[in-house]
């Protein structure tokens, strides 16, 4: 028998505060396989999109063929709070509403969404979590500018070697950043 287990929860942190029992922890432990939530790998909500379009299209005897630009780039700005069922739910409505071969999204629906690319109310699972967002976050805010007196360094109150220092660690690179400006191609 093999049994596969999903959680966003931090169970090991939940041992150690008892809120989770050990013996249980350590029998489904065998494989664990870690993925970032969606927000932390923009770059793969092309792929994801493109798919479930695909999916949802052909179980309702639909032709989606194309995914407009301004769409893409709406959905790689949106934090996806609901990570990948989140995304695929709005594919699947989008494909609902869709009447022609490109996928339909309405207007205010695009204009929320692009609007927020910044974190949402949903709080970070870790303190380094946090820092990674509040970097990032202020990366966006200042176009990539690292240093300077309106860099991302001053805006967080650090020196820039401490914050490249940070970057390195965290694994944040400018490109990570502004991931989201991959052209939209036919599915």
């Amino acid at each position: 028998m093999r049994l596969i287990a999903a959680t966003n929860q931090n169970l090991e942190d939940m041992v150690k505060a008892r809120q989770f029992r050990s013996d249980l922890y350590y029998r489904l432990k065998v494989f664990p396989i870690t993925i970032p939530a969606l927000r932390d790998r923009p770059e793969d909500i092309p792929l994801l999109a493109e798919h479930f379009a695909r999916k949802h299209a052909k179980r309702m005897g639909k032709r989606i063929e194309i995914i407009p630009i301004e769409t893409m780039e709406a959905m790689t700005r949106w934090h996806w709070p609901g990570n990948v069922r989140e995304l695929e739910n709005f594919i699947e409505r989008a494909v609902i509403l869709s009447q022609g071969p490109a996928l339909n999204i309405p207007e205010e629906e695009i204009r929320t969404t692009a609007r927020s690319s910044e974190p949402g109310p949903a709080a970070p699972a870790t303190l380094e979590d946090a820092e990674r967002e509040t970097i990032i976050c202020a990366l966006r805010r200042t176009g990539g500018v690292i240093g300077g007196p309106k860099g991302a360094a001053a805006q967080l109150g650090l020196k820039r070697t401490t914050l490249t220092f940070k970057m390195r660690k965290l694994g944040i690179t400018r490109d990570l950043c502004f991931a989201y400006g991959q052209k939209t191609r036919s599915i």
